[in-house]
């Protein structure tokens, strides 16, 4: 898994970014990950472990959400 912090996050927009704590850039990461995780939002500098998964646009995002 990997490990980053809540860079940006918006309910009403329903995505946001996560800084990648091996400094491989950002993560996105969309509300139904949010919400599959048992939560509601995401805060910034919230640390977070996370997957990453590519979707069937082919752009990656994190998925498997866990406090960290």
């Amino acid at each position: 898994m990997a490990i980053g912090t809540v860079k940006f996050f918006s309910t009403d927009k329903g995505y946001g970014f996560i800084e990648n704590e091996d400094g491989s850039g950002d993560s996105f990461v969309h509300i139904t990950a949010v919400q599959a995780a048992g939560m509601n939002t995401l805060n910034k500098d919230q640390r977070i472990s996370y997957d990453l998964e590519k979707g069937q646009n082919g752009k990656v995002s994190a998925i498997n959400l866990q406090s960290a």
